[in-house]
C-alpha cells in the first residue's frame, strides 16, 4: 500500500470509525496489582475485551505485580522478569564498553530489540545505544527497562507471543506492558541495601619462562563489594477529589564488582635483560570485570482526572539521569599504547557514560455514541555521552591528557494515536463483538555528536619511528565525520475483532498496514482462538506475520578507529548500509525483518491451580545484522581500487540472517491456605528453546574478491544458536503467616555455549542452579523488614581455561546467563502508609 493510500485510510478512519488505540482500550483492574502472579488477575495486554483475565485469553499472558518486583535484592525490572518468567533471561555482560551500561534482555531466545515494551500500554522509546561488541544482542538497539523506578510500577504484564498486527514494529517474541501505579491516596518509602560477600575460583596462564613472579595456575579469592543502595518512595495524591496524581522517586548508588582473572603477563621492559623488580609487588587482580559503578537518580509521575460525563484526560512523565563507570582491558606498563611516563605502572582505561532518559506523555479518553475513544500523543528521549577516563592519546605523546570528551549519541522518538473500541450484539455469536480500529503516527530521529578533538585526533608522536593510533586509548572519540542528524516517520492503521463464536470458542482477528518513509510498506494480520473443553480445560493457538523495522541506531550508527598495518594508517569503521564504501562491498538499504509466529497451548485449571503449556515456532527472514569486521589485505585492495583510499575496511549493518525458532513455554501455579501454617503461593516455570541459523547474508562484491570471506561468521551463528540456555527451570515458593513472610527461588539455567572462532575455542558453560532465599517480618502496621540473599551457594559460571583468557582479565564468559557476581546479601526496610 503506498503511503497516499495509506495517509487516505487514516484521515477516513479518523473522521467516521474512530477507534480505540490498539494499545490502551480496556479498563484496568486493581485486581491486576496483587502480590504475586494471581490466578485471575484482569489483563489489558494482547486483549480488546475489558475484564478479562489472564488465563482466559486466547495468547499466554503473565501478570507481575510490584511486590514480586520488590521482593528481591537488587529491584530492577529486568531482574525481576528474569526469575519470572520461563523464558525471559537477562544476561549481564562486562567489558563491552556502552552495553555494560545498558544491558539488553532476551525474551523466548531472540534478540532484544524483538520484544515491543510499552508503558501504560503506550510504546515505549529505546535506548539510544546499539550494542556493537561480541554480546548477545549484539546489533540491537532496545528499550532499557532499568530507566522505570520499580516504586512507579503497579503490575508487568507479558504477553508471550508475538503482536505485530496488534502492536506494530518489534512485537516478534512478545510485549512487555508496564502499567504505572494510579494512587490518590498513601505512599511508601523503600530502603535497602546488600554487597557481594564472594568466593570463586579462576584458572590462570603461564607466566614467562623464569619469571619472578608466581604462576599458580588455580586461584581462589575472596570478595566483598558491590555495596548497593537504593532508597525509593512514592506518594499518591488526590486532584480535587476527581483524579491521582502518583510521585515516585528512586535514588541507587552502586559500587563495582571486580570478578577479573590473575595476569601473569609481563608488566614491565627488562632492566638491564631482568625482570622489573616491580613484578614480583604488582597487584595482578588489576582488571575491572563485573558490575559497573552506578549513580542514578530517577524521578516518574502519572496522573488523570475524570470528568462526570466519563472523560479522563491521562498523562506521565520521568526523568533519569544515570552515571556510570565500567572499564576496557589493562594497558601493561611496557604496551606500546602506554606512555610511561605519564602511567609507569600500565593503566586501566575507564569509561564512564551519561545516560539522560526522558519521556512525557499526554491523553484523552472518551465516549463518542458507542465507541470508548482513546487519543495520546507520547515523547521520549534517550541521551548516551560517554567520558573517557584514565586514559591517553598514544599519538598526542607525553603531553597528551587523561580524561577525554568523547561524544556520543542521542534518539528521540514522539507516537500520535488516535482510536476506539466498541461492542456489537450480534445474534450468530455468544458474545458481543468487540471491534477496535485506529491509527498511529510516529517519528523519529538519531543523532551522533563527536567529541573534543584531541579524543579522535592523531597527534603525529612516533613509537620507535612508526606512527601510532589515533584517538583515546579504549573508546576514540566520535569524528565530525561520524556526526548524523537523521529523521523518519511512520504511519499505521489497525484493525481488530475479539469475539466469543460460541460458548466454547474465543476468536480474534488483526490486521495492521504500516508505511515508513524509509523502507516502505508493511501488512501484519494475526488470527487467535481458543476453545474452553469445560472449566478445567482449554487449547488456544495463534498464526500470524510479524516484521520488525530497522532501527534508526541500525540504519546511521557510525564510528571510526585508525589501525596501523605493517606501518600503514587505516581508518576502521562502522559504516551506515547506505554510505558508498558500504555499497561497494554490498550493502544495501535496510528492509524490515520478516516473521511467521504459530502457537499452540493447552490451560488446565485444577481448583485453585492452573497450568499452562505454550508451544511456538517462530521463523524470521532478512534478520538485520551487524556484519564481522572486513579488513582484509583482498578487501583493502579492492576499496583502494574502488578510490576510497586509506580505508582499511570496517563492517555495516545487513539484512540476509534467517533463522527458525521452536520452543514450549511450562508455567504451574497454586495458592493454598493452611490452618496453622499460613498461606503458600507456589509458581513452577519450565522453558525448552531451540534456534537454528538457516541463511546467512552475502554479497556479490564479496564474493568476487574472496569467496571464503563470511560477513556473518561461526562466532556470530552460534551466538544465535547456543548462546542462550538450550532450558530453564524456575520455582517459586512465597508464603506468609500474620506478620511473617519468605520467599524461597530456585532458578536452573541449562547448558550454554562460548563459541569461538573454531571448534577447538567453543567453551561450553554448564547447567547452574541459583537458589535466593528471603525472609520479612512485619514490626507494626505498615513496616516491614526484609533479610535476604541472592545467588545463597555463590554459584558461578564454569572459569575459562587461559587459551581463552590470555589477559586474565575475563577469567569467565559473557555468555553467562546471570552474570558472574557471586552471592548478594541485602536488607531491607519498607513503610507504607
Amino acid at each position: 500500500m503506498n503511503r497516499p493510500a495509506l495517509l487516505a485510510l487514516a484521515i477516513a478512519s479518523a473522521l467516521s470509525a474512530g477507534a480505540t488505540h490498539a494499545q490502551s482500550n480496556a479498563a484496568v483492574s486493581t485486581e491486576a496489582a496483587d502480590d504475586t502472579q494471581t490466578l485471575d488477575a484482569i489483563v489489558v495486554t494482547g486483549t480488546r475485551v475489558a475484564g478479562r483475565s489472564r488465563n482466559d485469553t486466547a495468547a499466554p499472558v503473565d501478570a507481575i505485580g510490584v511486590q514480586q518486583l520488590e521482593r528481591t535484592g537488587s529491584p530492577e525490572i529486568n531482574q525481576a522478569l528474569s526469575v519470572a518468567l520461563p523464558s525471559f533471561n537477562f544476561p549481564r555482560p562486562g567489558l563491552t564498553d556502552g552495553t555494560d551500561t545498558v544491558r539488553p534482555a532476551q525474551l523466548r531466545g531472540l534478540a532484544p530489540d524483538q520484544t515491543l515494551v510499552l508503558v501504560n500500554s503506550k510504546r515505549r522509546h529505546s535506548a539510544s545505544l546499539v550494542n556493537v561488541n561480541g554480546s548477545a544482542g549484539r546489533g540491537s538497539a532496545a528499550v532499557d527497562l532499568n530507566t522505570i523506578p520499580t516504586a512507579a510500577v503497579r503490575t508487568v504484564e507479558v504477553l508471550r507471543d508475538g503482536a505485530s498486527a496488534q502492536y506494530g514494529s518489534d512485537a516478534i517474541a512478545g510485549v512487555i506492558n508496564v502499567l504505572l501505579r494510579e494512587d490518590d491516596t498513601g505512599g511508601g518509602i523503600t530502603v535497602s541495601y546488600g554487597q557481594r560477600d564472594s568466593d570463586y575460583e579462576v584458572i590462570t596462564g603461564t607466566a614467562p619462562a623464569n619469571a619472578t613472579w608466581p604462576s599458580p595456575g588455580r586461584i581462589s579469592r575472596s570478595v566483598t563489594d558491590g555495596e548497593t543502595t537504593t532508597i525509593s518512595a512514592w506518594k499518591g495524591l488526590s486532584l480535587g477529589g476527581a483524579g491521582f496524581l502518583t510521585i515516585a522517586a528512586e535514588l541507587k548508588d552502586q559500587e563495582r564488582t571486580e570478578r577479573g582473572g590473575y595476569d601473569v603477563r609481563q608488566q614491565y621492559p627488562l632492566v638491564g635483560g631482568a625482570f622489573d623488580p616491580r613484578e614480583r609487588t604488582f597487584n595482578r587482580f588489576n582488571a575491572w570485570y563485573g558490575e559497573p559503578e552506578l549513580d542514578q537518580k530517577t524521578l516518574f509521575a502519572n496522573a488523570g482526572i475524570d470528568f462526570e460525563n466519563g472523560t479522563r484526560l491521562y498523562g506521565w512523565a520521568s526523568r533519569q539521569d544515570r552515571d556510570a563507570r565500567s572499564a576496557g582491558f589493562y594497558r601493561p606498563a611496557q604496551d606500546a599504547r602506554n606512555i610511561t611516563s605519564i602511567y609507569p605502572d600500565g593503566f586501566l582505561p575507564i569509561i564512564a557514560p551519561t545516560v539522560i532518559d526522558s519521556s512525557a506523555a499526554g491523553g484523552v479518553k472518551w465516549n463518542w455514541g458507542e465507541w470508548s475513544m482513546d487519543s495520546s500523543v507520547v515523547w521520549g528521549r534517550n541521551e548516551m555521552d560517554f567520558t573517557i577516563e584514565n586514559t591517553l592519546n598514544r599519538s598526542i605523546g607525553p603531553s597528551s591528557q587523561r580524561t577525554f570528551q568523547a561524544g556520543g549519541f542521542d534518539y528521540t522518538q514522539a507516537t500520535f494515536n488516535f482510536g476506539g473500541t466498541r461492542s456489537f450484539a450480534l445474534d450468530a455469536f455468544a458474545s458481543d463483538l468487540y471491534l477496535s480500529a485506529g491509527l498511529e503516527a510516529r517519528e523519529e530521529t538519531y543523532r551522533i555528536f563527536a567529541g573534543e578533538p584531541n579524543s579522535y585526533i592523531n597527534g603525529g608522536a612516533l613509537l620507535n619511528g612508526a606512527p601510532t593510533a589515533s584517538g583515546a586509548q579504549v573508546f576514540p572519540g566520535f569524528r565530525p565525520s561520524n556526526e548524523v542528524d537523521e529523521s523518519r516517520n511512520a504511519v499505521g492503521l489497525y484493525v481488530d475483532l475479539e469475539a466469543n463464536l460460541t460458548d466454547q470458542l474465543l476468536g480474534s482477528v488483526a490486521i495492521r498496514g504500516e508505511d515508513y518513509s524509509d523502507f516502505g510498506s508493511n501488512l501484519s494480520g494475526k488470527v487467535a482462538m481458543r476453545y474452553d473443553f469445560s472449566e478445567a480445560f482449554a487449547l488456544r493457538g495463534s498464526l500470524q506475520n510479524g516484521f520488525r523495522a530497522p532501527s534508526p541506531q541500525q540504519q546511521f550508527f557510525t564510528a571510526t578507529s585508525t589501525n596501523f598495518i605493517n606501518g600503514v594508517p587505516f581508518e576502521i569503521t562502522t559504516f551506515p548500509a547506505t554510505s558508498p564504501v558500504a555499497a561497494a562491498l554490498g550493502a544495501r538499504p535496510l528492509e524490515a525483518e520478516e516473521s511467521v509466529n504459530v502457537s499452540f497451548g493447552a490451560v488446565f485449571n485444577f481448583g485453585e491451580a492452573t497450568l499452562t503449556i505454550d508451544a511456538y515456532r517462530i521463523d524470521i527472514d532478512n534478520r538485520i545484522v551487524l556484519s564481522e569486521n572486513l579488513t582484509q589485505v583482498s578487501v583493502r585492495n579492492f576499496l583502494t581500487a574502488q578510490g576510497f583510499v586509506g580505508i582499511g575496511g570496517g563492517r555495516f549493518f545487513i539484512n540476509g540472517v534467517d533463522t527458525e525458532t521452536q520452543g514450549v513455554d511450562v508455567v504451574f501455579t497454586v495458592p493454598f491456605e493452611t490452618a496453622t501454617a499460613g498461606r503458600f503461593d507456589v509458581t513452577l516455570l519450565a522453558n525448552w528453546n531451540n534456534t537454528d541459523v538457516t541463511r546467512v547474508p552475502t554479497t556479490a562484491p564479496i564474493a568476487a574478491i574472496d569467496p571464503t570471506i563470511r560477513l556473518f561468521d561461526r562466532v556470530n551463528v552460534l551466538t544465535f544458536e547456543e548462546g542462550s540456555p538450550k532450558d530453564k527451570y524456575g520455582a517459586n515458593l512465597s508464603w506468609s503467616l500474620d506478620r511473617f513472610g519468605a520467599t524461597l527461588r530456585a532458578t536452573r539455567y541449562g547448558e550454554v555455549l562460548a563459541p569461538g572462532t573454531t571448534a577447538a575455542n567453543d567453551f561450553v558453560l554448564s547447567p547452574k542452579v541459583l537458589v535466593d532465599l528471603e525472609g520479612r517480618v512485619r514490626l507494626w502496621e505498615g513496616l516491614e523488614l526484609a533479610i535476604g540473599v541472592e545467588n545463597l551457594a555463590d554459584e558461578y559460571p564454569d572459569p575459562l581455561p587461559a587459551s581463552l583468557n590470555t589477559t586474565g582479565n575475563t577469567p569467565f564468559s559473557n555468555f553467562s546467563p546471570f552474570g558472574r557476581s557471586g552471592r548478594f546479601l541485602y536488607g531491607r526496610i519498607n513503610y507504607s502508609f
